[in-house]
């Protein structure tokens, strides 16, 4: 007889569930549910290892140990699936990235009289967790949290707030701070003397009208597929080079043999950059065409937006194969046409298990088999779920 307090599995938003459907905040598989409401811990749950946990909204599951979390990712996009009634494929072994892995992060900060609150914001709350630790931010961006506090002292009126956001380039780190900073040439000094001791790649400052840049001793870039790539203010890349590398590789595997491809929501083309073949790149950021055009010419790169003018089917058949990395919205209106055209092979990428289960049905509906899945859990203990997985036709 099964025990109906014992925790089988870890809902979507991170809380434990147990035989009978009860939840239990921060419980792990093999916990069992108290009838006062407590958890008794099981073999399966860790000492988390940051201070900050779990009041920070950085992490919702450090409380996990790697099977249990890699199985939390797996079952995410098992249940958008079944949720949607498509045959579950196979699925790869769970990618997670290490922890201190994180290439990019926005934080916020708050001055309040002469101190200055910086980190993530608390789960489902406004408020700071000031951040004295992290366990997922790569060393060199941790490593400006203090700095930018005192930086940040001078620079923000009291009671004034900011953005801070930081991405590791090939040159160093790349920093946005969108707040109104203090005006004067003191106050300017002081951010190119902050740059400089620092060696950031970029400063940049968005008072509420577009980034300006403050200091960038060369052009800032980042390299995909051994291309440097002209890096736009605030463009998105990949959570993680691990993670990264991971969706390459299954991206790759799902489209092998593809003589002529379409990468489409290229963005500044992670994929396109390592296909090989003949290449036509789709994306809707200006800013990310022309980085990709210079990168490499041979990408036939083109300013579209897919949600409001997706390819239609005679465009798509003629291509091999189509890689489609959209935003967590999925990319229905593309599918839709994807589902009727000829196309061989489609390697689809997403941040949304849930976006991503609706497509494939629709894939499914249109003649495709979903072959194979890879999870991948790049945002180290984190409810955040990517997948990259294959179609054929």
């Amino acid at each position: 007889m099964s025990d109906p307090d014992l925790i089988v599995r870890v809902a979507a938003r991170g809380e434990g569930v147990t035989t009978d459907g009860r939840f239990a905040a921060l419980a792990a598989p093999g916990d069992r549910l108290r009838g006062d409401g407590s958890v008794e811990l099981g073999p399966h749950h860790r000492q988390p290892p940051c201070r900050h946990f779990p009041e920070c909204g950085g992490c919702q599951l450090q409380h996990l140990e790697d099977q249990s979390y890699a199985g939390f990712v797996r079952d995410r996009i098992v249940a958008a699936l079944e949720a949607q009634r498509v045959a579950l494929p196979e699925f790869a072994r769970v990618h997670l990235s290490p922890p201190n892995s994180r290439r990019r992060a926005s934080l916020s900060a708050h001055r309040v009289g002469k101190r200055v609150l910086l980190g993530f914001k608390q789960e489902r709350s406004n408020r700071i967790e000031d951040m004295h630790e992290c366990h997922i931010l790569r060393p060199e961006l941790f490593g400006l949290v203090q700095p930018l506090r005192k930086l940040l002292a001078s620079q923000l009126k009291d009671r004034g707030a900011a953005t801070v956001k930081m991405a590791l380039a090939d040159q160093g780190v790349d920093l946005l701070i969108e707040a109104a900073l203090a005006d004067g040439l003191a106050a300017a000094e002081a951010l190119t003397e902050f740059a400089q001791a620092h060696r950031l790649a970029r400063l940049s400052i968005d008072d509420g009208v577009g980034p300006q840049t403050r200091w960038e001793p060369e052009p800032v870039t980042i390299t995909l597929g051994g291309a440097p790539v002209a890096l736009p203010h605030d463009a998105f890349l990949q959570a993680t080079a691990d993670g990264e590398e991971a969706l390459v590789r299954a991206v790759l595997d799902g489209v092998d043999g593809a003589g002529i491809l379409a990468d489409l929501f290229s963005g500044l083309g992670t994929f396109a950059l390592n296909l090989r073949g003949k290449v036509y790149a789709a994306e809707a950021s200006r800013d990310a065409v022309l980085a990709l055009k210079a990168a490499r010419p041979s990408v036939f790169a083109d300013h579209r937006d897919l949600y409001r003018r997706p390819l239609a089917t005679a465009e798509l058949d003629r291509f091999d194969a189509v890689v489609l990395d959209p935003p967590r919205a999925g990319a229905e209106a593309q599918v839709r046409q994807l589902a009727a055209s000829r196309v061989a092979r489609i390697a689809y990428v997403s941040c949304n298990p849930a976006s991503f289960a609706r497509d494939a049905r629709l894939l499914v509906e249109g003649g495709y088999r979903l072959e194979r899945v890879t999870p991948v859990g790049q945002f180290r203990w984190s409810t955040h779920v990517e997948l990259a997985a294959s179609f054929r036709r």
